[in-house]
């Protein structure tokens, strides 16, 4: 057990795949009891199976973020039961293939941003009140590299609630960080989740195998959270040694290409 997590709860939503079971995963190694919330009972379940084989404590709450009156039911809950959530992990995210200008309807952005910026917001502001009571607590929230940097790649749904998540984690510690609260966004390139398959071009397995991997996200989870109350990691910007935004890989190139023509 970390020191830095003994007796500690953390909320980590998107738990169920991808960067989200990272965190929960490292976090739970650490000594945190865990709550992952999701939109899938199976990966959750999956998540769950994961982290107690490995003898961390976890709990499951089903939710869509998206919903703000089951998020605040899912914080209330959590807090009645365990008295106080310590971290929270925005790491709910979406994209949607039809993602271009040329394609996106006002329904596909609309279902992007309520969940990357809408939901992320839900959560913080669920969470915020305990945190300044207590004078302490740690908000992560996942943003992307393509939230700090425009590409065709993303879309504007998803560059617009990924440069919005920045900018909303940030205003936490410009008002909250006199409360005792740390946020931090963390803006990772190309790591191989399942998001990638909703891309218009799925990258090959050879490509994923050169990009960040899950548990390395869920290492720089755990390196934030366990942070001294003193110190506030703001933003991290972290990509693979081969990035491919600065390098080109066949369907970034191919993306980047017909943008171009059009």
């Amino acid at each position: 057990m970390t020191a830095a997590f003994a007796g500690k709860v953390a909320w980590v939503t998107g738990g169920g795949t991808g960067i989200g079971r990272a965190g929960a995963r490292a976090l739970a190694e650490g000594g945190c009891r865990v709550v992952i919330s999701g939109r899938s009972e199976a990966t959750l379940a999956e998540t769950a199976r994961l982290i107690r084989d490995a003898g961390g404590t976890v709990e499951i709450r089903k939710l869509d973020v998206a919903d703000k009156k089951a998020v605040a039911r899912v914080a209330t809950a959590i807090e009645k039961k365990h008295g106080h959530i310590d971290i929270l992990v925005n790491s709910a995210g979406t994209n949607i293939p039809d993602r271009r200008w040329s394609q996106v309807t006002v329904e596909g952005w609309e279902s992007v941003v309520r969940t990357n910026l809408d939901g992320m917001f839900y959560c913080c502001h669920a969470v915020l009140s305990g945190m300044r009571r207590r004078r302490d607590g740690v908000v992560i929230n996942i943003s992307s590299w393509l939230g700090k940097f425009v590409t065709p790649l993303a879309g504007p749904s998803y560059a617009a609630s990924k440069f919005g998540a920045a900018a909303l984690t940030e205003t936490i510690n410009a008002e909250d960080g006199l409360q005792g609260i740390r946020a931090c966004v963390i803006c990772p390139a190309e790591v191989a989740t399942p998001i990638l398959n909703r891309r218009p071009i799925v990258p090959p397995k050879a490509e994923q195998e050169r990009m960040l991997q899950e548990e390395d996200l869920g290492r720089t989870i755990a390196f934030v959270a366990a942070m001294p109350a003193r110190a506030c990691i703001n933003e991290i910007i972290i990509s693979p040694t081969y990035n491919r935004f600065y390098f080109g890989g066949r369907e970034i190139d191919q993306v980047k290409s017909t943008a171009r023509k059009k």
